[in-house]
């Protein structure tokens, strides 16, 4: 992926916090030459700074047993803003475009099946979607018919070693721009529109100068 630096974010916590909101990623790898890609909920943390991602397969999907190196994408909140929003058309023309915010990381799998190790996985994530939802389901262990249903899965985990934060949210105009732009989104419907505001609208007193 192609960024400009304007729109790159190195603060670790910025990346914490969109794994947080947006848990439900995409994994892919390449197999035979031809890329594979999976769509899971995963639970993030960080080990001495370093970001863990951990989740679960089932036993049938193929990238549970092939392939090491992985990207995982991170897609936040976004949204299309029209350029007839801008009252600064500045020098050059303004067209219409996207903002969002997106993250890819890359690692390699630790891939595991042993019971215990996958029980164990299975209660974190129960509890931290029941519980955000305000479900009350909990995984048993000492229930044989809910061991049994473990055979069925692959658990993994993955190790960052390269994250690339990509905000994009109008860093490049002016600051009249951006307000107008935050004003707009704040009156469509839908909840990207209005996350994509609240962000810009949070950066309208740290505005970039666009690159040559």
């Amino acid at each position: 992926m192609s960024t400009p630096r304007a729109f790159i974010d190195p603060d670790p916590a910025r990346l914490d916090a969109l794994l947080d909101a947006h848990p439900f990623v995409t994994l892919v790898t390449v197999r035979d030459g031809a890329p594979d890609a999976s769509h899971v909920p995963v639970l993030a943390r960080r080990e001495n700074g370093n970001l863990v991602l951990e989740g679960h397969w089932a036993r049938a999907n193929p990238q549970a047993h092939a392939g090491e190196d992985v990207l995982v994408l991170v897609q936040g909140p976004h949204a299309y803003l029209s350029a007839s929003w801008y009252p600064d058309k500045g020098e050059r023309a303004r067209v219409p475009t996207w903002n969002y915010v997106v993250a890819h990381l890359r690692g390699r799998f630790e891939r595991f099946d042993n019971e215990d190790a996958l029980g164990d996985l299975v209660a974190r994530t129960a509890l931290r979607f029941e519980t955000q939802t305000g479900g009350d389901w909990r995984y048993d262990h000492t229930d044989p018919r809910e061991r049994a249903q473990l055979r069925g899965i692959v658990g993994f985990r993955v190790r960052v070693h390269a994250t690339e934060l990509t905000r994009k949210l109008s860093q490049n105009h002016p600051e009249a721009n951006r307000a107008a732009v935050v004003e707009a989104l704040q009156s469509r419907p839908g909840d990207n529109a209005r996350a994509i505001a609240a962000l810009m609208r949070s950066g309208l007193t740290s505005h970039i100068q666009p690159e040559p």
